[in-house]
């Protein structure tokens, strides 16, 4: 059977690189007999601002009953400073998903795109995983007297029991299904005692489980400080929800930014969502500069939870292979555009 994905292209250049990945899924289909099929959906700036809508009444049920994965391209349009119908759209879908794993690769394709001297491609090679449900940002918070000097505001770190052990748990077996040895959990309980305590006393019980796993814990400032000095010393890294956000932004800095970084947004067993992290870029939106590769590595990733592990190597050897050779968009150094470089890889598909 067919597995069914959801196109959301999003605004500004999500819409491009969305289409070139769409294109690379399309080649597979044609050239590897993929059992794919997609839907695309309008779901936007454009969208909101025609008809007030963000995301439609019933989406995430119909989501989760019809189709097997989803590819969300960048949201965020300066028409909408508010940004809501962004924060409706991936976050709707995130919390109503359940989608609580955010999985962020660090794997450095071409040894020239570190800004870090003397490091070679085997001493990139990690993953992230963020909470992604919970923590900073689970909207509880208020404010007080706003907009007057006596303002105050408040903004809740929520953190269950539950939700911190789950993705300690998925770290855990994420490094035993691929061989890893080493897993660091990260934190700032010397400052936050009460969130962040319950995240390294959970940590200090699930660490028992798995014996053959080589786990320690750093706080956040202390691990921000290792990725940089040597990266080669993780192989996963597991945080909170705001901590990972900057972590992996952080990270995909010694892979070449984040045009090349890729994410996945997971429910183990259920519909997933799969995003390039970059912004909508509104400023080079429609001027064939941005940099499909990240989105092209996300329909990778979404490929190999999918079950399609081979064509998801097949994918970032090709990739690799257009940075190593130059073909790139000026981001990386290259002078193509975003056409160009989704023309190459699939022509060598």
């Amino acid at each position: 059977m067919s597995k069914r994905i959801a196109l959301i292209p999003g605004d500004g250049i999500g819409v491009e690189v969305v289409r070139e990945a769409e294109r690379v899924l399309a080649t597979l289909v044609s050239t590897h007999q993929l059992p794919l099929d997609w839907t695309t959906f309008d779901w936007g700036a454009e969208k909101y601002l025609r008809e007030g809508v963000t995301l439609p009444e019933g989406a995430i049920e119909m989501l989760r009953r019809d189709f097997d994965a989803i590819l969300i391209g960048a949201l965020g349009d300066p028409r909408v400073p508010s940004n809501q119908h962004a924060r409706d759209i991936l976050l709707g879908i995130r919390f109503g998903l359940d989608l609580y794993v955010n999985q962020r690769p660090v794997k450095l394709l071409d040894a020239r795109l570190c800004p870090l001297k003397g490091v070679a491609e085997e001493d990139v090679n990690f993953v992230i995983f963020r909470e992604n449900t919970e923590g900073a940002y689970a909207g509880v918070g208020g404010n007080f007297k706003r907009d007057t000097p006596d303002e105050v505001a408040v903004q809740e770190d929520v953190n269950t029991r539950m939700g911190v052990e789950r993705i300690l748990v998925y770290a855990f077996e994420y490094a035993l299904r691929h061989g890893g040895k080493k897993v660091c959990m990260s934190d700032k309980a010397n400052a936050m005692p009460y969130g962040h305590g319950l995240w390294e006393r959970t940590f200090a019980q699930v660490r028992e489980r798995y014996p053959r796993i080589d786990s320690r814990h750093l706080y956040v400032d202390t691990l921000a400080m290792e990725i940089i000095r040597n990266p080669s010393q993780f192989e996963v890294i597991v945080t909170c929800n705001l901590f990972g956000d900057i972590l992996s932004d952080l990270s995909a800095a010694l892979l070449g930014g984040l045009g090349a970084a890729p994410s996945a947004n997971l429910n183990p067993g259920c519909i997933s969502m799969f995003e390039p992290v970059h912004g909508s870029a509104p400023e080079i939106a429609g001027k064939n500069l941005a940099n499909p590769m990240a989105a092209i590595l996300t329909a990778g990733m979404m490929l190999d939870e999918l079950g399609f592990p081979e064509e998801t190597a097949h994918i970032e050897k090709l990739v690799a292979e257009a940075i190593h050779q130059g073909i790139t968009t000026p981001d990386l150094g290259g002078e193509l555009g975003t056409r160009e470089v989704g023309n190459w890889i699939c022509a060598r598909l």
